[in-house]
């Protein structure tokens, strides 16, 4: 099975800077695995490589989906798999980087999402419906029949209520079984994974702050407007994310812009918080505090990736 260097962990934990390291020493290229970084336009809020890391280091599955369209796993699995294809056949390392868990864990996994069967019209009657109620009703009905589905998902996540609804109605079978089938596959890849983490939590939560706060000196408010200006619905996918729908809201009127900041920065902490809780139950990965600086981080982390025959 081929080998790959997965560097995954919280945002502003310095995930890009070891993956960009780990490629100069390594002749490596880097897919990228965040959900947001995907959407084109979405250069600030994203935190997205400089442009000096993306001309040196080539990086895949960045900006290249329009922020009008959504984009699932199943199509993050297609395209990432792809993408790591290409780089073993240039003769160079794949080094998977990001913080999205199911992005990653569905890569590496071998879940496939093909088995999982739709319906197009009925999903459009579902999310109908969830645009009529709210989602109430529906998230109550996925309680009902599949439950371990339903712990899983947030109650306000329509995409994913609505598929997991989807799979029961047309298949009879509940999403969480299929699951349960797909985890026994064979994974793609003999990943070699890095958790970046903390020692000391508030170190983390600093970093947050003053990364916010250098998104909006860079101009993160007149990115969010020319997306609007775009015509890209402040209700699409990738304006729901953090940093854009907050400053959406101050634009509508709804608080100042000052107190859009600062919602930002709470919301990339509890962010944070569920991206560590999801990361740390890989007990295979290395758990690598990188309170100490970055040198020592990259010691550690190249360390790790020799005893487990990377290089």
């Amino acid at each position: 099975m081929k080998k790959i260097v997965c560097i995954k962990g919280p945002t502003a934990s310095g995930k890009t800077a070891l993956a960009v390291e780990i490629a100069r020493r390594l002749n490596g290229e880097i897919v990228g695995a965040d959900s947001m970084q995907i959407y084109k336009y979405m250069n600030i809020g994203t935190a997205k490589p400089m442009s000096d890391e993306l001309c040196e280091i080539k990086h895949h599955m960045i900006d290249f989906v329009d922020p009008a369209e959504d984009y699932s796993a199943a199509r993050y699995v297609e395209d990432a798999a792809q993408a790591v294809e290409t780089v073993f056949q240039s003769g160079k390392l794949p080094i998977l980087c990001g913080g999205t868990g199911l992005y990653i864990d569905s890569l590496l996994s071998g879940r496939d999402f093909a088995a999982r069967p739709g319906n197009e019209e009925l999903r459009r009657a579902l999310n109908e419906k969830w645009d009529a109620d709210g989602g109430t009703e529906l998230y109550r009905e996925l309680q009902s029949l599949d439950p371990d589905a339903a712990n899983r998902v947030h109650p306000n996540d329509k995409k994913r209520v609505v598929r997991a609804l989807e799979v029961v109605k047309v298949t009879g079978g509940t999403i969480s079984k299929h699951n349960e089938k797909t985890q026994s596959n064979p994974a793609r890849y003999d990943a070699v994974s890095i958790f970046l983490c903390f020692a000391d939590r508030e170190k983390l939560y600093a970093r947050i702050d003053r990364r916010v706060d250098e998104m909006m000196a860079l101009g993160l408010m007149d990115e969010v407007r020319s997306l609007l200006d775009m015509g890209i619905s402040q209700n699409s996918t990738a304006m729901q994310s953090i940093g854009y729908k907050e400053l959406v809201g101050a634009l509508n009127g709804d608080g100042t812009v000052e107190e859009a900041v600062e919602k930002i920065k709470q919301s990339t902490r509890h962010y944070a918080k569920r991206q560590i809780s999801w990361f740390k139950r890989d007990t295979n990965a290395l758990h690598l505090e990188v309170d100490g600086g970055f040198d020592e981080t990259v010691y550690s982390a190249m360390n790790f990736l020799k005893q487990n025959g990377i290089f």
